[in-house]
């Protein structure tokens, strides 16, 4: 099946490739020594980048010295929206991406999104690591992409200028900021608030001015990000738990020998560990200074209620039988 690849405007592209051209973004150097080259937008310390540099030394070792990887951190390659297009077509070999980018080629990416689908970070990993997260990473084959691992990217909760969450009527009349996705706005709208899209470097600044309430996120960016300073409620729903994901392009996938896929697919799982590891950890940081600095934490007693008003965003989102059926053999794990 012919690659369904995101749509990158031309003078886009031609930029990415001109500021690339160390990189070999053209698909005539596909030397066998050429090593992997990795992108990432965090920085040099986020838990994915050094993930991936883990998952380099560990293919280095399996593969004796064969196979190297080469990482981009920090955005040096362009947006996940850019670089992952690029990636389709065979000019970036591996790329950790947000899910949202991949909804709109392929709807199983969807599932992990849907706002209290897992009800503790112990269960989104088992449905992760299990036969469901499988499937979801089996289904971007067709659209040139290899799906190897997911990694975490938190709890996300809601967090305010106003007062503390407890019910759904609590969120009535705010406006809180969501990421620039259908999904999010939807949720936002089904609990009472006014969903407003912005981008991440413009929350602080709308939080001092009141042009929103709140947003929502997990510890360390609402840390990271000192939105903590107007926004001090910090009310934890844990009502999306979605992961970020490592791919590779699979015309660089195809040219390997079966060894040498089983190494790539074996590196990248075994360093899924020492992510969760680091990002655990950075989690429990964030928290003891956040809470040992002015910030008002409080646990929901029944999210029920917040769960309720979910069933007709599910509806919305989950439309196709393969979708329902991964969702149906998540929630039954949550049962276990």
């Amino acid at each position: 099946m012919k690659p369904v690849p995101l749509m990158l405007s031309k003078p886009t592209r031609r930029s990415f490739i001109a500021g690339a051209g160390a990189v070999a973004i053209s698909a005539c150097d596909r030397g066998g020594d050429r090593p992997l080259y990795s992108s990432d937008t965090h920085p040099e310390e986020y838990p994915t980048v050094q993930a991936v540099k883990e998952m380099a030394r560990i293919l280095k070792d399996k593969t004796g010295g064969a196979l190297n990887i080469k990482i981009f951190a920090g955005g040096q390659l362009g947006s996940e929206r850019d670089t992952l297009e690029i990636t389709t077509f065979g000019g970036l070999d591996l790329n950790r991406v947000n899910l949202a980018p991949l909804n709109s080629i392929e709807p199983l990416t969807a599932i992990p999104s849907l706002p209290f689908l897992f009800r503790s970070t112990a269960h989104m990993r088992a449905a992760l690591d299990g036969e469901p997260g499988q499937r979801i990473l089996d289904s971007l084959a067709p659209h040139g992409l290899i799906g190897l691992c997911f990694y975490d990217s938190g709890e996300r909760s809601f967090y305010n200028t106003k007062r503390q969450i407890n019910t759904p009527d609590d969120l009535n009349g705010l406006k809180i900021r969501v990421q620039n996705s259908d999904l999010y706005v939807a949720m936002i709208r089904a609990l009472g608030a006014d969903a407003t899209p912005m981008s991440l470097g413009e929350v602080y600044q709308s939080l001092v001015q009141g042009v929103i309430d709140g947003a929502e996120n997990n510890w360390p960016s609402y840390e990271s990000t000192r939105h903590f300073e107007p926004a001090p409620f910090y009310s934890l729903t844990r009502h999306v738990m979605a992961p970020e994901i490592l791919v590779m392009s699979k015309s660089r996938w195809d040219k390997f020998s079966i060894q040498e896929r089983e190494a790539v697919t074996a590196s990248a799982r075994e360093s899924v560990p020492y992510m969760r590891a680091l990002w655990d950890q950075r989690v429990a940081d964030a928290r003891e200074r956040l809470l040992g600095g002015g910030v008002e934490a409080n646990e929901i007693e029944n999210l029920q209620p917040f769960v309720d008003r979910m069933r007709p965003v599910w509806d919305r989102f989950i439309i196709t039988d393969k979708q329902r059926e991964i969702v149906k053999q998540i929630e039954s794990m949550a049962q276990s």
